[in-house]
């Protein structure tokens, strides 16, 4: 049985990093405990994760909420156990009651407010869960300070929402506007997330865009027929291009490269680090309840902002940032860097690392 444990609904391939590392650091066994697919579907664990140990998830009322099996000995009895900040998943209710029992350390981790917002009543359900913890890692710096201050009996840390390593976040070496030529959506293709909409302003401003600009989406999900009968429909196959999920750090690199800039049409999350990771700045929607990750967000450094749901200014918002090429280009070492600074794997390890060790 590991000493440390971590326990989470699925272990994908966007966090196999994070998990290397933090056994690297660790001076006591660690594993991560994980399903194999998450509420949304598209979501699924990474099976080369070497740390990984399957158990099993059970979805009840049509997805609504997860008790997991499989575990319990082990998650009971380890020395640190970090779980979701979930309050759909019951069987984490079970364990946090009873390893409080038992005198156990257990740590909640997840965004501090549920998308509603933190005056929202789900938050309260929340509150109770992270009186059941002994502490709590969240995402952001502006988020530890929000929940110290509205939850001050609390034990905070912050663990920065990271992709890569800080030796691995490096701008394209086209440092001229040559070659950059296209737009990068990377995500899950879900409704909430609106690659349709990004999708219609796209072709409305290809009227106005003689050079080849092309449109990637990199990503799957519930929207992606939707998006290939458009482009059927309106005969785009030869500016948009759906490569499906990626997760080849090269592949994402060589994409990033040839894009101006990434575009966030609905909420903002992690992607919003990876593209500033590659000193891609990023094209968002004003009014969404975004995740925390906005805080990378600079309005005129790293960023341009569209009004939400708008077509006609987000066509004219793809049309200025083209404009503006050549200004855009010479500012990605600066978001690279900046990135770098903030937002490393090695960063969010570390803070694993300390709460582990203070237990």
């Amino acid at each position: 049985m590991a000493d440390y444990i971590i326990l989470q609904t699925v272990a994908p391939d966007y966090r196999k990093k994070l998990y290397e590392n933090i056994k690297e650091q660790l001076p006591l066994p660690f594993k991560v405990y994980a399903g194999l697919v998450y509420f949304e579907q598209t979501v699924q664990t990474d099976i080369t994760i070497k740390n990984w140990n399957k158990i099993h998830n059970w979805f009840l009322f049509q997805r609504s909420f997860l008790i997991q099996f499989g575990m319990w000995s082990d998650v009971l009895n380890c020395k640190v156990l970090v779980v979701e900040m979930n309050p759909r998943i019951i069987s984490n209710w079970v364990i946090l009651v009873l390893r409080k029992l038992f005198g156990k350390k257990t740590i909640l981790w997840g965004h501090a407010w549920p998308r509603a917002g933190m005056d929202s009543r789900t938050n309260s359900i929340r509150s109770v869960m992270r009186k059941l913890g002994d502490a709590v890692i969240v995402y952001t710096k502006s988020q530890m300070q929000e929940l110290k201050a509205k939850e001050s009996h609390l034990i905070v840390e912050y663990a920065p929402n990271a992709l890569y390593y800080d030796h691995e976040m490096r701008a394209s070496a086209q440092q001229d506007a040559i070659g950059i030529n296209n737009l990068i959506y990377v995500g899950r293709l879900t409704k909430a997330k609106k690659p349709l909409t990004l999708l219609k302003g796209f072709h409305m401003a290809l009227a106005y865009l003689v050079n080849g600009e092309m449109l990637y989406f990199v990503g799957d999900g519930e929207e992606r027929e939707a998006l290939e009968r458009y482009i059927r429909e309106h005969a785009l196959g030869n500016r948009v291009i759906l490569t499906g999920h990626i997760a080849d750090y090269s592949r994402l690199e060589e994409l990033y490269a040839t894009s101006l800039f990434s575009v966030s049409p609905g909420y903002i999350g992690l992607s919003v680090t990876q593209s500033f990771g590659f000193g891609v700045p990023m094209l968002v929607s004003r009014n969404e309840n975004h995740s925390p990750e906005l805080e990378a967000v600079e309005e005129g450094f790293n960023a341009v902002f569209f009004e939400t749901d708008d077509l006609a200014h987000l066509k004219q918002s793809i049309l200025d940032i083209f404009a503006k090429k050549g200004e855009w280009v010479t500012k990605r070492t600066d978001i690279c860097e900046r990135c770098r600074k903030n937002y490393s794997i090695n960063a969010m390890a570390k803070a694993f690392v300390k709460v582990f060790n203070k237990y």
